[in-house]
């Protein structure tokens, strides 16, 4: 049987991740930190108890949050597991939209309103960002609502450089910020822990647009420079993704926006995130072509100052969340307003693996244009695919429902392959199920596979340093008789509003703890 890992191989593991995604040796993060190379390599191997101050300096070096102290009653939870869901649970709206959508907001100058923004720690940060540099963001309608009013003039050496830095979503100021400085520049991008994730196809797809950055020259910064000649010229522009990306998709469609003559945009993503980033753009006044396909034609306007409000879409990823909690608990539950064009793939797999389930007749979404479903999950005796369980860029099977299915899978007979190409390392972080008892074999850092059905038992971990495998994490413990413990929750608050309380709406005996 495996060992469980003690807390300080895991603060190791978190660390050696953090250090490696920067692209550090040990020696360069003991500089840092005042400390030698020796005592970091033992810290990363769990073998030197480590104090509460040498954290605090590890996490400001690393611009990452590695352990919390808790000061508030959200940051571990409790959860007495082997319980049945039951009820029905209404879905959120999409955190993945609500970030593209701030940052889009940048582009209009008059009042935008964002409706049922998702209130989650992902959308705090870049509303902290946006405030530091002179946006004015309010809370509207119980505090549901978002309106957003941007200067012509930002204060961008004014920003909040370490809220900045905890989400991977600043790198979509680019696309708005290069139609009005210059020269600017942001912060690295932070967020998850989930191996390199390059900006480079940002640099080459906004080139077209006049957008040069040195990122070697070990500032912690983007330095951008923007060519006013190749901005300004009143051209067709003919963009060539070379990597099929959301974030690119978005940082591109918000440079063109700005471009009056056309740009056209080909392997754009289709993803839910983007197709909502293109309906507010159509409100602004932008004409889009080729939504929900691989290539986009944009005719855009030179400025944008009007009073415009959107109604965000539903999340397909939170959708999914709720249907592995209801098959792993094996439980029926419905889920009202499912995004179902997104999650088609999903559902038609876990079919495979004799998933029972009913839908209603779809109806939209409050943004008029997404298409949705109430989803009623059925107790369900699952069995492993044949196939392997794999992603694909949309319309295929989403990379960030990936993770679900390796927790599914622990409750299915027979065993299941899981191929995660995407990510460097997400795959490792699936083989944590093993601490609740599942069987889980890691081939490489991208493939594992997962023998069921699982004998769960209860635990006490650290949440990993990404938010879906957080998740997944979560989820066994509530299929797990007895207590577990969930500590370091914020990458789950950074994804999910009221996670818990919903949770426990639904029958879950979850609840926040204070403490380390």
């Amino acid at each position: 049987m495996k060992r469980a890992k003690t807390y300080q191989e895991v603060i190791g593991e978190t660390i050696e991740h953090m250090r490696v995604e920067k692209g550090w040796t040990q020696e360069e993060l003991a500089d840092k930190v005042g400390s030698s190379q020796s005592a970091i390599h033992r810290i990363e191997k769990g073998g030197q108890n480590i104090s509460l101050e040498m954290i605090k300096k590890l996490s400001e070096a690393l611009g990452n949050q590695i352990l919390s102290i808790n000061d508030s009653a959200s940051q571990s939870f409790r959860i007495r597991g082997g319980k049945e869901l039951h009820g029905e649970i209404t879905v959120n709206t999409s955190k993945n939209a609500a970030v593209g959508l701030l940052c889009a907001a940048l582009l209009n100058t008059g009042k935008t309103v964002l409706h049922r923004v998702a209130r989650i720690e992902e959308v705090f940060r870049i509303i902290e960002v946006l405030e530091s540099i002179g946006v004015k963001c309010h809370w509207t309608n119980r505090r549901r609502d978002l309106e957003i009013i941007s200067p012509r003039e930002l204060k961008l050496e004014e920003m909040d450089v370490e809220a900045a830095r905890r989400t991977r979503s600043i790198i979509m100021f680019m696309g708005p910020l290069l139609h009005r400085y210059k020269k600017f520049r942001i912060p690295y991008a932070g967020g998850c822990s989930l191996g390199t994730r390059t900006v480079e196809p940002h640099l080459k797809a906004l080139e077209s647009f006049g957008l040069n950055i040195d990122a070697e020259c070990n500032s912690g910064f983007y330095e951008v420079t923007v060519n006013q000649h190749t901005l300004n010229k009143y051209t067709d522009r003919y963009i060539v993704l070379t990597e099929r990306g959301d974030t690119v998709t978005e940082n591109v469609l918000m440079a063109a926006a700005m471009c009056p003559g056309k740009t056209t945009i080909v392997g754009a993503s289709p993803n839910y995130m983007v197709q909502d980033v293109c309906f507010f753009l159509e409100k602004l006044g932008v004409k889009i072509s080729g939504i929900g396909t691989t290539k986009l034609v944009v005719r855009g306007r030179s400025q944008f100052n009007m009073d415009v409000d959107y109604n965000l879409s539903e999340d397909p990823i939170e959708a999914m969340s709720f249907i592995a909690a209801a098959l792993v608990t094996h439980s029926e539950i419905t889920l009202l307003r499912a995004p179902i064009e997104f999650l088609e793939i999903e559902l038609e797999v876990l079919k495979t693996m004799n998933m029972r389930y009913e839908k209603s007749m779809e109806y939209l979404s409050a943004n008029g244009r997404t298409r949705l479903v109430d989803l009623t999950i059925r107790k369900s005796k699952l069995v492993a695919p044949v196939d392997k369980i794999h992603p694909m860029p949309f319309p295929g099977l989403n990379i960030d429902n990936l993770p679900f299915f390796s927790v599914i899978a622990a409750v299915a007979e027979g065993r299941t392959l899981i191929h995660d190409w995407v990510f460097e390392n997400r795959a490792i972080y699936t083989t944590e199920l093993a601490n609740l008892n599942a069987k889980v074999e890691l081939l490489d850092a991208h493939r594992i596979y997962v023998e069921g059905p699982t004998n769960w038992r209860a635990a006490e971990l650290v949440a990993p340093q990404a938010l879906r495998p957080a998740v997944v994490i979560l989820i066994g413990m509530l299929a797990a008789p007895g207590t577990s413990i969930l500590r370091n929750v914020y990458p789950i608050n950074r994804g999910y509003q009221d996670f818990a309380v919903r949770l426990r709406h639904l029958g879950a005996d979850i609840v926040p703890l204070t403490g380390i």
